[in-house]
């Protein structure tokens, strides 16, 4: 257990091992995913000693056409129909925290799947746009995957974190009753790219605040996320 408002690195070591070895029997990317986002869930916690996060979320960018069915529709209705085969969905994998139906996918009312059809689109979400510019990924390497030399060059690079220090009142976190009725504080996020060239965010919605050191520490925790996740690439759905 580490807390995070006083996060450290020798918390740090501890945290990323956890990681790395989340979901070692998992079979597919959601199932190694949920082990992740648990392990976050139960070991960083506030002064005391509950969660520190009410909401911990894996999103992968995904393509349209490889979407399961149920998925497909829930991008088609939010595209507004405007979905090709080709468009990259910025898909929720796992997910936990406080409320029951935190827990599962499939119970997201609104974050499911949502279509990247083009840099604009990405631009009208402002959460979204924000995690890819702060992360340092250029928005249309996510909306168009590169090809395979390049996607094997960012696979293998660091990455930035996503940070809103103060959750109250922010553009960046639109739902604005999420973060007063659950006292949202701040909000984390890491991620990268996989080999696949798509990317890969884990995001932390916290209850205590985060400040820029604790937040920074968090890129090394990326590396760890994606061990966990990398060798599920092609098999991402339980179901």
């Amino acid at each position: 257990m580490s807390r995070l408002d006083t996060f450290s690195v020798d918390d740090l070591v501890a945290l990323s091992a956890d990681v790395r070895e989340a979901g070692g029997d998992a079979r597919t990317m959601e199932e190694a995913g949920a082990a992740v986002v648990e392990v976050l869930h139960r070991c960083l916690t506030d002064s005391t000693g509950g969660p520190a996060c009410a909401l911990v979320r894996l999103y992968k960018t995904h393509q349209f056409e490889k979407l399961p069915a149920d998925l497909q529709q829930f991008a088609a209705a939010a595209g507004g129909g405007d979905v090709r085969p080709d468009t990259r969905c910025l898909t929720l994998v796992a997910t936990t925290g406080t409320e029951p139906a935190w827990r599962d996918r499939r119970s997201s009312a609104g974050h499911q799947a949502i279509p990247l059809t083009s840099e604009s689109a990405v631009a009208a979400l402002p959460m979204v746009a924000r995690l890819i510019s702060e992360l340092g990924l250029d928005v249309a390497h996510v909306v168009r995957p590169p090809q395979s030399d390049l996607a094997l060059q960012l696979h293998h690079q660091s990455f930035n974190v996503f940070h809103v220090p103060d959750a109250v009142g922010s553009q960046w976190i639109p739902a604005q009753d999420f973060v007063e009725r659950y006292g949202i504080r701040s909000a984390l996020g890491f991620g990268g790219m996989l080999p696949t060239g798509d990317m890969f965010a884990v995001i932390m919605f916290t209850t205590v605040p985060v400040d820029e050191r604790v937040a920074d520490l968090f890129r090394s925790v990326a590396p760890a996320a994606k061990a966990a996740i990398v060798r599920h690439s092609f098999r991402v759905f339980a179901s």
